[in-house]
């Protein structure tokens, strides 16, 4: 896929698309470097990650009436899905990443696509809570296992907005034994085994 071709499948503008280029060109640099993302990822970044990403961008709640709508990403690593989404306007936008020659890769991507995010350079676990409008997470961990690490930081309007693949259905059918959730499924754009949860908690504390 092209960037061209992101950019219809994804519906951006080409403001957009030209802040994303310059964070493809910087990620493509650096990989030479410091293992970002797969290295057999690279030839198709623009499907593989930035649509991958962008996917999410039509499953996000309503802004809150009065303030910016709060995004967490957990685990953000090169920042996907969460710098994708900051850029195309997701809000208040924080990216949690405990790995520190990837946090300043994250700074440097927020940096030169003037987008305005909040890095968090520590584990997920010793990060205090930010109360949530919507938390993402990509290729972390168990379904299960993100629920808990979400549970300082959501409330009963949090949504949580994640990929998964294949395993996705065993996945919900373990986590909700623990919790009760209320979960719509969507179709990945990228992969026809993939499935993307929006899910809500209702049993939260």
């Amino acid at each position: 896929m092209t960037a061209e071709g992101f950019a219809a499948a994804a519906n951006v503008s080409r403001e957009t698309l030209d802040r994303l280029r310059l964070y493809a060109d910087l990620l493509v640099k650096w990989q030479a470097k410091i293992n970002l993302v797969g290295p057999a990822t690279i030839p198709d970044l623009w499907r593989r990650h930035f649509l991958d990403s962008a996917q999410l961008f039509p499953l996000l709640p309503e802004k809150p009436a009065g303030r910016e709508r709060r995004l967490v990403d957990l685990g953000s690593g090169a920042g996907f899905p969460g710098l994708v989404l900051a850029i195309m306007g997701a809000g208040d936008v924080h990216l949690v990443e405990s790995d520190q020659r990837k946090c300043a890769f994250l700074r440097e991507a927020a940096r030169i696509t003037d987008t305005r995010v909040t890095i968090h350079a520590l584990r997920i676990e010793t990060l205090a809570p930010l109360d949530a409008d919507v938390i993402t997470a990509r290729a972390l961990a168990s379904l299960e296992k993100l629920l808990d690490w979400a549970a300082p930081h959501r409330s009963a309007h949090t949504i949580h907005i994640i990929p998964k693949g294949k395993e996705a259905e065993a996945e919900l059918t373990e986590a909700a034994r623990r919790s009760t959730l209320e979960s719509t499924r969507h179709r990945s754009l990228t992969d026809p085994a993939a499935t993307i949860f929006r899910i809500r908690v209702t049993d939260h504390d």
